[in-house]
């Protein structure tokens, strides 16, 4: 793993972007990402951010965790595992990145909502059974997003 993680530095160096990687499968599909993405960047604006760097700022927000010891809980471990990619900077620095990034991953479709991602993220986020018995399975991701909304408010 760390070998990994010091490439995907090397690359994050290189192409002068950010690459920040998250276990797929607590990732309650392209909503959550974005709205973590939009969170972490307004808190860095407003300097209301924890993490000093953008992408674990990403992951705070993303994880539904407010210390940032915590939201390591949704990045990468040991072994094989869905791994969810993001990568900011220039548009042209972007790409490049992304090539070398996937060309030391097997890339599929991971980032959609599934049901198999379910226990993971009843789990990661502290779904209770009487939220889901008032709203139902199929809305999880919507309780996620709720989640990550929080974040700035619970102490």
């Amino acid at each position: 793993l760390q070998r990994f993680l010091k490439g995907l530095s090397s690359i994050a160096s290189e192409h002068d972007v950010i690459i920040q990687g998250m276990d797929a499968g607590k990732i309650a599909g392209k909503a959550h990402i974005d709205h973590a993405i939009s969170k972490a960047m307004k808190a860095m604006e407003n300097g209301t951010n924890i993490a000093k760097d953008l992408g674990v700022e990403m992951m705070r927000y993303a994880s539904g965790k407010r210390q940032i010891g915590e939201a390591f809980s949704i990045g990468l471990s040991e072994g094989r595992l869905d791994v969810v990619f993001i990568i900011m900077g220039a548009p042209e620095n972007v790409g490049e990145a992304a090539k070398k990034v996937s060309s030391l991953v097997e890339p599929s479709d991971v980032l959609k909502h599934s049901v198999s991602k379910n226990e993971k993220l009843i789990s990661q986020f502290s779904i209770t059974d009487a939220e889901i018995e008032a709203v139902g399975e199929d809305r999880i991701p919507e309780l996620v997003l709720e989640r990550v909304a929080l974040v700035d408010i619970l102490k």
